[in-house]
């Protein structure tokens, strides 16, 4: 009788609970699309272009080195507890970075917006998957991907508007009401029974990945700028963080609760998801972070327009959320993710050819066929997953499909940024006038900011035309794991 009081009781809290959670994943869709929208205007302010990608590689190390002890842990304690002391490390980094005076404490303060990040959107998407029913689900997973990506719509154009006509700090407090409201939201609506575990965390397996991924994203990002790709330190890089990948899989395979449940990762479905998620993770962060600054450093345009062709994307997401759902239901879950999988390959061949006289419109149709394909994708992955595990792994599977997203996205900024580095150098050593050799990586920062109008014609011209040479680079690698999206798809077994 106590229990099924207990269960009638959540369930009349249901549309609470939501409201709670579709206010947390608005928080991470903010946070998504808003600091790329600003990160022009904030390199101009703080200078440091060269340390442009680990703004956003410091937030989703942290991220993603967390996301699966967050899910562990919420099998432990429940979902409740361990999301809101997320949301409060998040503000707490949020408040710090719209204080920052230099790019490098803007790092360290992204490091700990990151740190409670790894708890927002794995729980929030699993605390919807513990509230309804099997059949309810693929609604409502459709439903809040909709939502998320509704939300994420007014993060370009907020921090544009912002950036033009307050300052890019705002676009990290903005976050402090969101949270406040989500924790109030989760504590007073979500009512959990738990049976309580003896908790057994991971920790030497975090340790270990931290390492390994950190030595990774070092020699992805300066490797071919700071020191040859054919070098002592390149080796040295690999090596430890290759060493410390093979005793990440050993300890994984030894522990009682490991970080990275391998048994999951048997299933077919699954195993296709996760690396799926790793390869469209790798996208999505070369298109969100380095967009805005296309836009803004080649095609001239203002920080509201680059806004707007991020929006695109945040459009055509939800939209093709909504309708992931139904598909899954009519033409099945195979069929479903290969028509992302489509749309995925053509946004970013769009991407491809993209030059500065193109336009936004152009950048947002590109951006728009991506947003359809993740959000094909994206919805089919959660709603197969959690379809596949009982209660006690469901935190546990989820987290681990997020973790390969997040790890796409630190794998790919890192690749991404020591591309656009490696690339942008390359391009100023080889021109012609030694005057124009002379010039940095770090003199994007002006070309960026108010100071491009005391640049002379001819230095505007080759640092524009050196960005969009850089820029065009990274779409390229954008498309490849488009393609390779595409073929992991393929080997789904027809009739899923």
């Amino acid at each position: 009788m106590d229990k099924a009081f207990s269960k009638n009781r959540k369930l009349t809290k249901r549309p609470f609970v939501l409201a709670a959670v579709i206010l947390a994943m608005f928080m991470g869709a903010i946070e998504a699309t808003i600091v790329s929208t600003a990160m022009p205007a904030i390199v101009a302010d703080l200078g440091g272009f060269t340390l442009y990608s680990w703004v956003f590689s410091s937030y989703l190390l942290m991220n993603a080195a967390t996301v699966l002890i967050y899910g562990k842990l919420s099998d432990i304690f429940g979902r409740k507890p361990v999301l809101i002391i997320g949301i409060l490390i998040f503000l707490v980094g949020s408040f710090l970075c719209g204080l920052a005076n230099s790019m490098e404490q803007l790092i360290f303060f992204r490091l700990l917006q990151g740190l409670g990040a790894g708890a927002v959107m794995p729980i929030a998407t699993t605390i919807v998957g513990d509230i309804y029913t099997k059949e309810e689900r693929a609604k409502v997973q459709g439903y809040l991907s909709s939502v998320w990506g509704i939300s994420a719509v007014t993060g370009p154009a907020l921090g544009g508007l912002l950036v033009e006509y307050v300052s890019w700090r705002f676009v990290f407090w903005i976050n402090l009401p969101l949270g406040v409201l989500a924790i109030s939201g989760l504590f007073m609506f979500l009512h959990e029974n738990i049976e309580k575990k003896k908790p057994e965390i991971d920790y030497a397996g975090t340790f270990v990945f931290l390492l390994s991924i950190s030595s990774l994203m070092f020699l992805l990002v300066e490797g071919g700028f700071r020191f040859p790709w054919l070098s002592g330190q390149s080796v040295g890089l690999l090596a430890v963080s290759a060493a410390a990948f093979i005793v990440f899989i050993r300890i994984e395979r030894r522990a009682v609760s490991p970080m990275m449940p391998f048994n999951l990762w048997r299933v077919r479905s699954i195993l296709i998801a996760n690396i799926v998620s790793f390869t469209t993770g790798v996208m999505l962060i070369g298109i969100s972070s380095f967009l805005p600054t296309y836009v803004q450093g080649v095609m001239g345009q203002s920080a509201t327009v680059a806004g707007f062709t991020l929006t695109a994307m945040s459009i055509g997401w939800p939209i093709a959320s909504t309708l992931s759902g139904k598909m899954l239901l009519s033409i099945g879950y195979r069929k479903t993710t290969i028509i992302g999988g489509l749309s995925l390959i053509f946004g970013s061949l769009l991407f491809v050819f993209m030059n500065a006289e193109s336009g936004p419109w152009w950048a947002a149709a590109s951006s728009f066929f991506v947003g359809v394909g993740m959000g094909l994708t994206s919805t089919a992955f959660i709603v197969s997953i959690q379809n596949s595990v009982e209660w006690d792994q469901r935190g546990a599977a989820t987290a681990a499909n997020m973790f390969m997203r997040n790890l796409g996205n630190t794998v790919g900024a890192a690749l991404l940024g020591g591309v656009l580095n490696s690339r942008l150098q390359s391009f100023l050593n080889n021109q012609p006038d030694e005057s124009m050799r002379s010039l940095s990586i770090d003199s994007i920062n002006q070309l960026l900011g108010k100071k491009s109008e005391v640049l002379s014609a001819s230095v505007f011209r080759v640092l524009q035309e050196g960005l969009s040479y850089s820029l065009h680079a990274i779409y390229v690698v954008v498309f490849i794991f488009a393609v390779f999206s595409f073929l992991f798809l393929l080997l789904l077994k027809k009739g899923e």
